[in-house]
């Protein structure tokens, strides 16, 4: 564990770095970005919706096998030269789709790349997301790790929150690699991500490497929609208001500990399901990733603009959400085994998510 607290200054070049109509509009993400401690990332990778979300104060994208698919797809005029020459070479089916996730992330990378050099290295990261399908292959996610870095300076390395996910990320770290653990919903992930991402950010210095940036996601939203099945499944008395704060409970508690601790990783929140889940968080030194629909409802509605991350969820609702064995899984900080990481029940649904409707549709785009 880390002997004291690091602290970061995230807020310092924000200004400097946004567009012009960023800087004079005055939207509720506007003034997120501007105004409060926290960062918010733009959640797709297709460059018509990237232009609207660097205007409304985005400093980084997030983008994973099925935006990169989605993008691909919606693009293929624009993109018709990179996307061709993939396509004649005849590749194996991985190398193939590992060619064509290139293009979509280096196409976006290369839109923030000044935001990158602006800041210092602070903004205007663009993640590129290993193969789901190395999931349990440290090696395999290794090397595809060294791949992705060498796209683009700005490059952020997602592998997931599993247990050899993990332990490549204390690689990656010690290699000067950034790196954004996703595919996670519990504690006990997010603070093993903060741990292994500190052990390799010590072994970086100790061979004079400048430690790179580390996130660790929590996908919010999800855990939510498993949590409400589960509930409903097992009769348990919880209300849907209650469900909508479950993962606002996990956040809070793994922002809380990594202030203690002083983890250098800073917490990325992705997969919002409503405005909630940006008023109840804002203010933390984190970074939330808003996808285009969820910008729209942002933008639709009238927010508060006061920071809600320190306002505590109820006892009572932690209480009622304890009734579900489901959610002490993702609350308690030993909740899961590392082994257990890849098997809790929404991992599996991800993982396959992205398999499916991600990787495969790369494989066998024509």
């Amino acid at each position: 564990m880390p002997a004291k607290t690091v602290v970061h200054d995230r807020t310092q070049g924000k200004t400097n770095n946004k567009h012009k109509e960023a800087a004079t509009s005055n939207t509720y993400l506007n003034w997120l970005a501007n105004e409060t401690n926290t960062t918010w990332w733009h959640d797709s990778a297709d460059p018509r919706e990237l232009q609207i979300g660097l205007e409304r104060g985005a400093t980084g994208v997030t983008t994973n096998p099925v935006l990169a698919t989605t993008a691909i797809k919606a693009n293929r005029e624009l993109w018709a030269d990179d996307i061709n020459k993939v396509l004649m070479k005849n590749l194996p089916t991985a190398q193939k789709a590992e060619a064509l996730l290139r293009i979509a992330v280096v196409k976006t990378a290369e839109k923030l790349v000044p935001m990158f050099k602006a800041s210092d290295g602070k903004l205007g990261y663009v993640c590129g997301q290993v193969s789901p399908l190395l999931v349990g292959d440290r090696e395999g996610m290794l090397a595809m790790a060294k791949r992705l870095n060498a796209w683009s300076p700005n490059i952020c390395v997602k592998l997931p929150a599993s247990s050899a996910g993990i332990d490549t990320i204390e690689r990656c770290a010690a290699e000067g690699i950034s790196t954004n653990a996703t595919v996670s919903f519990t504690l006990a992930q997010l603070l093993a991500v903060g741990e292994q991402a500190h052990r390799g950010a010590i072994r970086a210095r100790e061979q004079g490497i400048t430690p790179a940036k580390s996130f660790a996601t929590m996908m919010i939203g999800r855990l939510d929609d498993y949590l409400r099945e589960v509930a409903q499944d097992n009769q348990a008395v919880v209300s849907e208001s209650d469900i909508q704060q479950a993962g606002l409970a996990v956040v809070k508690r793994a922002y809380s500990i990594y202030k203690e601790r002083g983890y250098e990783t800073t917490l990325l929140v992705a997969a919002l399901r409503g405005t909630n889940h940006l008023t109840e968080l804002v203010g933390g030194d984190l970074v939330l990733s808003v996808h285009p629909s969820v910008q729209e409802k942002v933008l639709s509605k009238e927010l508060s603009r006061e920071c809600g991350i320190d306002k505590a969820i109820g006892d009572d609702v932690i209480q009622k959400l304890c009734g579900v064995r489901e959610f002490v899984r993702a609350y308690e900080p030993d909740g899961v085994t590392p082994a257990e990481f890849i098997t809790y029940g929404v991992t599996q649904r991800t993982i396959s998510q992205f398999i499916e409707l991600g990787w495969k549709g790369l494989e066998s785009y024509k």
